[in-house]
């Protein structure tokens, strides 16, 4: 993730299928038969108070007021891709828990399944995902966009699917019967597939709300542009944003938050979006980068700006993370992690391990931090280096510098070839030519 300044820019205009982890596919999921609203035949402000008592305990069960919210540590819970597919296709409120599997929806189906088949020749791990689309607007139905490539294909059909998948995705070309529009700007996703979890089908639709009221706020209107999406993975970080723009050298990023809250809205759009910084106390993870070389990435980034003292920040970034009735039962990192084991949950990871630090003012910090994640990433080489002691030490992983033989590639075997090919031949043909003479 490159967190040097990111620019507003003019608009313009995984496995291939990532498989959501065990915790979440629970008892949280919606039940499409339930209809939670007013009594029929009751007076209008019965039908109010009935409406708005049913929201009060939807929050307090599945939204912002639930109890394990900001909980779990975020970073590094991003499943490692590279490419991101958005099929805009009807709203959420008619998509199927599964949507690529959803017998009368044949686009998305069709899609899922062509992605899959070819996931073994594609060159770059990606991920499928259905945002919102309405016919006559900037996302009609069938309209595909691609993310870090910021290209739209227009109106893609089932019928079209193979060959899009083939020309597109597989030979990394254009797809001949569509034109790919650049893409400028940036681009929101929150995921509010309510069928899918009830988490985000009540946090999502405010948090989409929020941001269309913000990016109209804050003079943002043809430059920010906001969709619901569906499953992206990770019901328990709900509400889950996806940010996807280019920075001043034409990097396109894709980060990710986590636990994102109506108030949260404004910061991220005057800090990630206005000044490039990442909001750390959300930040998830970033399109690019493997879990462990997110979680490295923060601790680079707080070495690189000064930070000595981990355990103290630590701490403090873990309280801003709770709610205020888990501040007493949760006042330490290890205070959070067995709260989580008794309760039977998994999802807190080694407070000790990752590092959340604070809000970075130094963008040029986090372009040295990203430039070294993505060596490491690179070189397919890393050395994990662990101390740690009975009751839990600090863990360190330390990346290996990548060597000359480590860091070639093929396509340096094929030039290196090539020029040796060249060689020969002139040396064939110069001898040719002084035989001759």
């Amino acid at each position: 993730m490159s967190s040097n300044r990111e620019e507003p820019l003019t608009f313009a205009s995984s496995s291939p299928i990532t498989v959501s982890d065990q915790l979440d596919n629970n008892s949280y999921h919606t039940d499409p038969s339930s209809h939670i609203g007013s009594a029929s035949n009751s007076f209008q402000n019965d039908t109010f108070l009935s409406e708005s008592s049913a929201s009060i305990n939807l929050d307090v069960e599945f939204g912002f007021s639930r109890p394990e919210f900001r909980l779990c540590q975020l970073a590094g819970t991003v499943d490692f891709y590279e490419r991101h597919v958005f099929v805009c296709y009807k709203n959420p409120s008619v998509w199927p828990p599964r949507i690529e599997a959803a017998e009368f929806d044949r686009l998305p189906r069709l899609l899922s399944a062509a992605v899959g088949a070819r996931k073994p020749d594609m060159k770059r791990e990606t991920r499928l995902t259905i945002c919102e689309g309405h016919d006559g607007t900037e996302t009609s139905n069938g309209d595909v966009l691609i993310f870090p490539d910021m290209i739209r294909y227009r109106r893609l059909t089932h019928f079209d699917v193979d060959t899009f998948v083939e020309e597109v995705l597989v030979k990394n070309s254009e797809w001949l019967p569509g034109t790919p529009e650049k893409l400028k700007g940036w681009y929101v996703f929150v995921c509010s597939h309510a069928s899918r979890d009830r988490r985000c089908g009540v946090c999502g639709p405010p948090l989409v709300s929020r941001f269309k009221e913000e990016i109209e706020t804050h003079g943002l209107l043809g430059k920010v542009s906001v969709s619901p999406c569906s499953h992206i993975g990770g019901h328990k970080y709900a509400g889950n944003v996806i940010i996807f723009g280019s920075n001043v050298n034409g990097e396109v990023t894709g980060h990710w938050y986590g636990y994102v809250a109506p108030d949260d809205v404004p910061t991220l759009l005057e800090q990630h979006i206005g000044k490039g910084e990442i909001v750390d106390w959300l930040w998830r993870g970033q399109m690019g980068l493997s879990s462990e070389e997110q979680k490295k990435f923060l601790e680079l980034r707080l070495q690189l700006n000064g930070e000595t003292n981990m355990e103290s920040n630590n701490k403090e970034v873990a309280g801003k993370q709770l709610n205020g009735d888990n501040i007493t039962a949760c006042r330490s990192q290890v205070d959070v992690m067995s709260c989580c084991q008794e309760n039977g949950d998994t999802c807190c990871q080694n407070t000790q391990s990752t590092v959340f630090p604070e809000k970075i003012d130094n963008p040029d910090a986090d372009e040295r931090a990203m430039k070294v994640s993505t060596d490491k990433k690179r070189s397919g080489k890393k050395l994990v280096s662990r101390s740690s002691s009975s009751k839990g030490a600090f863990t360190r992983k330390v990346c290996a510098m990548p060597t000359w033989l480590e860091s070639w590639e093929r396509e340096d075997t094929y030039a290196v070839l090539a020029v040796a090919c060249a060689v020969v031949s002139v040396a064939v043909a110069y001898s040719c030519y002084k035989q001759l003479s």
